[in-house]
């Protein structure tokens, strides 16, 4: 997996929310009231709740929910100083998300100094606990090789614990890693059926793998179709590989209706996103005026779009 594909190390704290979801009421004597009521939004309730259970049970996951609460400001100001105080409070007792999300303070130097070291160690800690972001992003600084030595086959060890719950992410890069026989055997139909996981979480790099898989009929069916949907759901996504690829299925025909316009489109489109390819420039070049004109009009559109200002 090279540098400029590999996913972002950092997992937003917010992606805490997503690991809350999952929580089974078995695991504490009660059943969490307090995040149920943040999942339906009633951060106020959700805050009462966790500020209940912490005065009269000590309970942990309501200290780390109040610090999801301070770190994102829903019902109270953003604090990263509060926040950061509950999540230590939780992780030192054992929380796993807790210490997660401290670890992403730590590593973005949030409420104190950037100290890579200490996230590190937190995400050590919540991975041995079997939490899969930290597994994922401690992966991913294995694989990087600057905080430990460069260790694949940890990595790959730690990918398979958070793939195994679902990460696409972590889907992904495993899969590559197979692909490439780093830290794993190689293995071509390991890898497209890890992708093929990814992708039905429209993961838009694994979708791109797989769909090349498709085309190719590389250790599954051929089904050029299919491809050219994958390539289609990507290049939605913004890959300018998928933008690439599509533009030439739309050219060729092949996959999909030829539709030299759309071509068109797509190739500017994924020019604009920096994949070069000269024989799709020579198959625009060739085209009527007219129908050069109606790829350049829809690529403008799409183009200026994505140069807007997000909605403040």
């Amino acid at each position: 997996m090279t540098a400029s594909r590999r996913r972002a190390l950092l997992v937003p704290v917010a992606a805490l929310a997503i690991a809350a979801a999952t929580r089974c009421a078995a695991a504490t004597a009660t059943p969490d009231y307090a995040y149920g009521e943040f999942q339906r939004g009633n951060f106020l309730r959700a805050f009462a709740l966790a500020t209940h259970y912490v005065e009269t049970e000590s309970d942990p996951k309501s200290m780390t929910l109040l610090g999801q609460l301070y770190s994102d400001g829903y019902c109270v100001p953003r604090n990263d100083a509060k926040a950061a105080e509950w999540y230590k409070l939780a992780a030192d007792r054992g929380d796993r998300d807790a210490m997660f999300a401290l670890a992403m303070f730590r590593m973005e130097g949030r409420a104190g100094p950037r100290d890579r070291e200490a996230g590190a160690k937190l995400l050590a800690a919540a991975a041995k606990l079997g939490h899969p972001l930290a597994a994922y992003n401690l992966a991913l600084l294995y694989m990087e090789g600057q905080l430990f030595p460069q260790d694949f086959k940890h990595a790959a060890e730690l990918l398979r614990i958070a793939s195994n719950a679902g990460n696409p992410e972590a889907q992904y890069a495993l899969g590559t890693l197979y692909k490439q026989g780093r830290g794993v055997p190689k293995d071509l139909k390991e890898a497209v059926r890890l992708w093929s996981l990814a992708s039905l979480a429209d993961n838009a790099d694994a979708q791109v793998e797989y769909a090349i898989a498709l085309f190719n009929g590389e250790t599954v069916a051929k089904n050029e179709q299919a491809a050219a949907a994958l390539f289609h759901k990507a290049a939605l996504h913004g890959n300018p590989i998928a933008q690439d690829r599509y533009a030439r299925i739309l050219a060729d025909g092949r996959g999909a209706p030829r539709d030299p316009a759309g071509a068109t489109k797509w190739h500017l489109i994924s020019k604009a996103g920096g994949e070069t390819n000269l024989k799709l420039d020579d198959f625009v070049n060739s085209l009527d005026a007219g129908t050069r004109a109606e790829g350049e009009h829809a690529a403008k559109v799409w183009l200026d779009w994505l140069k807007k200002p997000p909605p403040s």
